[in-house]
């Protein structure tokens, strides 16, 4: 192994980004199959081993439902790690413990480490070829973890589940939160096909958490856990759930799941599919302390009302309302429609949109345009981006308005410059979009807060 860094330190942040990004994005390099996750974690010593783990697996919502977890597990005394994708900002963002992102020093401790094991493996050919981005990264997390202490990790899974790098614990519960059409080219073009592969996380004595509603999928959930001979605890269409009521889009309800009484829940997050998020989360909660886990229904209850999550209907300014949501895929896209017709009726959106090339533009436009007075069309730096030329080309609902704006940060500004008070700004379409917006804000060049007054800019429209 040709070494380039001194053996006896880590390698320098900025320097394990560079190894990290020319293993390829999310998507380009990635390689399935469990094998070489398994090598270097058994190289390293099996980290993944020395504290009991969670995976939660889905299309959408297994970010919020992870998130709730591991703040339940925090709330009742855990040091818990949370392993997440993608991130928004900094790949920091994806390894927390105790809620607290990764320090830069600590991640390049973590990833040195596996660095110099994948390099050895290569070199003794045991690997045929460098791991993927997300391999790499699963691996430093677990690396991670197991420097830290974690009394608990709990594990988003990346894509699909069964081939997943996250995968490879024995995982004391499992959630499914749903499954819709996404991924279609990696996990299959049905909803059976794609339920097939997240089912991949059911492991025999465990017990499997499903917030799945889709028949089809529904019945897939049911076989695999009766191949594997698992206790299948079906959460879907707000089972368990009563006297829900609403503050600004903030649910409330009381929750009655497993003989475990939740009056009063209130959630942080906002929009009524995370009820359905919340119950899955409370849920595998309860499971872990048949268990023999300490969570009590008061952490349960507070690990819920405190759980944020980036990136999904999160409020930046006030005046005029300014929400960030991902919204990347059909299903998504439905949910924030729906809450836009349930909480903001009546008032004048406008909607700051761009996507990936690779998504369904047609489906989710026809969702998210008739929504808005005015579409914002920009574009993320990234080659995955679609054009805005290929966006409208492939939108099936024209905007009643559009602008062109390629600056996203600058599209932001021009459509709360649109804006009255009462109205709403949305930025959906894509996580590299919400991405490129915090970015702004976090490197100051963008400030939603304190933009210039609404009441002066709005004259010039």
């Amino acid at each position: 192994m040709n070494e380039p860094f001194p053996l006896h330190s880590a390698i320098p942040y900025d320097e394990c980004l560079k190894i990290l990004w020319a293993r390829g994005h999310e998507i380009h390099g990635l390689k399935f199959g469990l094998e070489p996750i398994q090598a270097i974690l058994k190289a390293l010593g099996n980290p993944e081993r020395r504290y009991p783990t969670a995976i939660v697996a889905g299309t959408n919502g297994k970010g919020s439902t992870s998130a709730m977890l591991a703040a339940m597990l925090e709330h009742a005394g855990y040091r818990t790690g949370l392993y997440s994708s993608p991130h928004l900002v900094r790949v920091n963002e994806r390894i927390r413990v105790n809620g607290c992102e990764v320090s830069d020093p600590d991640f390049a401790t973590a990833f040195t480490e596996v660095y110099r094991t994948v390099e050895s493996l290569v070199a003794a050919k045991v690997l045929p070829h460098r791991p993927s981005f997300f391999e790499c990264l699963t691996a430093t997390a677990f690396q991670h973890f197991a420097r830290a202490a974690v009394d608990f990790a709990v594990l988003e899974v990346g894509m699909g589940g069964r081939l997943d790098a996250t995968n490879v614990t024995d995982a004391s519960v499992a959630v499914i939160t749903n499954v819709d059409l996404d991924h279609q080219e990696f996990l299959g073009n049905t909803h059976a096909a794609i339920a097939g592969e997240k089912a991949g996380v059911i492991k025999p004595g465990r017990v499997v958490v499903s917030g799945c509603e889709h028949p089809d999928v529904v019945e897939v959930i049911r076989c695999k856990s009766r191949e594997a001979g698992v206790e299948l605890i079906e959460t879907g269409g707000l089972r368990g759930a009563s006297n829900l009521f609403h503050l600004d889009g903030r649910y409330g309800f009381d929750l009655e799941i497993d003989g475990c009484s939740l009056p009063g829940v209130s959630l942080k997050m906002a929009g009524r599919f995370q009820v359905k998020n919340a119950i899955a989360a409370a849920t595998a909660a309860t499971v872990l302390a048949r268990a023999g886990f300490h969570l009590s229904p008061e952490s349960i209850r507070e690990g819920l009302r405190v759980a944020v999550w980036p990136g999904r209907l999160e409020a930046v300014r006030q005046r005029p309302l300014v929400m960030l949501d991902g919204a990347h895929n059909p299903a998504a896209a439905r949910e924030v429609a729906e809450f836009c017709r349930r909480h903001l009726e009546g008032r004048t959106l406008r909607l700051v949109y761009a996507t990936m090339r690779d998504k369904a533009i047609g489906e989710i436009s026809s969702i998210l345009f008739p929504l808005a007075h005015t579409v914002f069309l920009t574009r993320p730096d990234l080659a995955r981006a679609a054009t805005l030329e290929a966006i409208m080309a492939a939108a099936t609902e024209q905007p009643r308005q559009t602008i062109v704006e390629p600056d996203p940060a600058r599209a932001l500004e021009r459509a709360v410059y649109s804006s009255l008070p009462d109205d709403v700004v949305l930025v959906a379409g894509s996580l590299f979009l919400v991405g490129a917006i915090k970015k702004a804000i976090a490197e100051g060049r963008l400030d939603p807060a304190n933009l210039a007054p609404p009441e002066v800019l709005s004259e010039r429209y």
